[in-house]
C-alpha cells in the first residue's frame, strides 16, 4: 500500500514538474522571441545554396538576411541566374543593382613551351607540395607550376588546364568565389572586373635579364607600355609593369602594341590579344630541363 502511494506521489510530482517546466519554456519563448522577416526564407529559396562566399557574405542565408535589410543588392550574387536575381529584387521591391561581373585572372603565361625548367619535380602532384620542394623545378620562381590545384578546388568547373600546363578560366562559368586565389601558392590569381581588359600576364619581379632567361614571355620592364599608355595608367614597380585600374577608363590596346614579349595583353572574353611587336611563339613541345639541354 505504501509502495503504491509512493509511486502515485512521485508520478504526481513529476507531472507537476513537467507542467511547470513547460509553462516556464512557454513564457521564455514568448519573452525571448525575436521576429524574423519571412522574406528571408523566400529570398534564400531563390538563391543557389552554393555558400561560395563570392558575394562577400558568410553564405546564402547571410546574403538573404542582408538583402532583406537592404545592406546588399540582389545582383551581388554572381552564382545565381539573372532571372533569379530579378525575382529577388522584385520580391523585395529594390533595384537589382548595377554590379559588374568579376572573374579570376591568372598573372602568368609561362607554359611548358616557353618557360624553362631547372629540374624535374618528382613528388605529390600538387602545386602547394611542389612549391615547398624547392619551388617545383621551374626556372621562374614566380611562375605557375601547372599541377592544377586551382582546377581541382573550383566547384563550378570554371578552370581547366591547357596542353601547356596553364589554367584557363571560363569567364562564363567563373563566379569570382576566390577559391583559386586562396589555393595558389604563387599568388597568381586575383579577382578582377571584366572591364579590366588590359592585363599584365606576368608576376616575375627578377631583373630583366634573369626574367627573360627563365621565360620567353616574361615582362622585362622595358617601359614601352608605360610610354604608350595614358598618363598614370601604368608604372614600373619591382621590375614589372603595374596597371592602375582606378584609371581603367583610359585603357586601350595602344599599351600592348610595342611589348616585345607579349607579357601585357588585351582580354576580349576568353580571347587573349597580344601586341604587334610580341614575339611569335610557334613551339608546342615542352622546353627541356636545363640540365639536359
Amino acid at each position: 500500500m505504501e509502495a503504491a502511494y509512493s509511486v502515485a506521489v512521485t508520478g504526481a510530482f513529476m507531472a507537476g514538474l513537467g507542467g511547470l517546466l513547460a509553462l516556464l519554456l512557454a513564457i521564455a519563448s514568448k519573452k525571448l522571441y525575436v521576429f524574423e522577416d519571412p522574406r528571408i526564407d523566400q529570398v534564400e529559396e531563390l538563391l543557389p545554396h552554393s555558400n561560395c562566399g563570392a558575394c562577400g557574405t558568410a553564405g546564402c542565408r547571410n546574403f538573404a538576411e542582408q538583402a532583406v535589410d537592404g545592406k546588399i543588392e540582389p545582383g551581388r550574387c554572381t552564382v545565381n541566374t539573372p532571372d533569379q536575381n530579378h525575382k529577388i529584387a522584385s520580391l523585395l521591391g529594390v533595384a537589382l543593382g548595377d554590379i559588374e561581373k568579376r572573374v579570376a585572372r591568372l598573372a602568368c603565361a609561362g607554359g611548358k613551351h616557353v618557360a624553362k625548367m631547372r629540374a624535374n619535380y618528382a613528388g605529390l602532384s600538387s602545386c602547394r607540395a611542389a612549391s615547398v620542394a624547392g619551388g617545383g623545378g621551374k626556372s621562374c620562381a614566380w611562375g605557375c607550376l601547372g599541377m592544377g590545384d586551382c582546377a581541382d578546388v573550383c566547384d563550378f568547373d570554371a578552370i581547366t588546364m591547357d596542353s601547356h600546363g596553364l589554367p584557363v578560366v571560363d569567364v562564363n562559368k567563373c563566379t569570382a568565389c576566390g577559391d583559386c586565389v586562396d589555393i595558389c601558392p604563387k599568388n597568381l590569381f586575383s579577382i578582377q572586373g571584366v572591364s579590366h581588359k588590359l592585363w599584365m600576364a606576368c608576376r616575375n619581379e627578377s631583373d630583366p635579364d634573369t626574367a627573360e632567361a627563365a621565360c620567353e614571355v616574361a615582362c622585362t620592364a622595358c617601359g614601352r607600355c608605360v610610354m604608350d599608355a595614358a598618363d598614370g595608367l601604368i608604372h614600373l614597380e619591382r621590375n614589372i609593369a603595374v596597371i592602375d585600374y582606378a584609371r581603367n577608363e583610359t585603357a586601350s590596346k595602344a599599351a600592348i602594341d610595342r611589348c616585345p614579349t607579349g607579357a601585357i595583353v588585351w582580354l576580349e572574353g576568353d580571347r587573349i590579344v597580344k601586341g604587334k611587336s610580341a614575339k611569335k611563339i610557334i613551339r608546342i613541345e615542352p622546353l627541356p630541363v636545363a640540365a639536359e639541354a
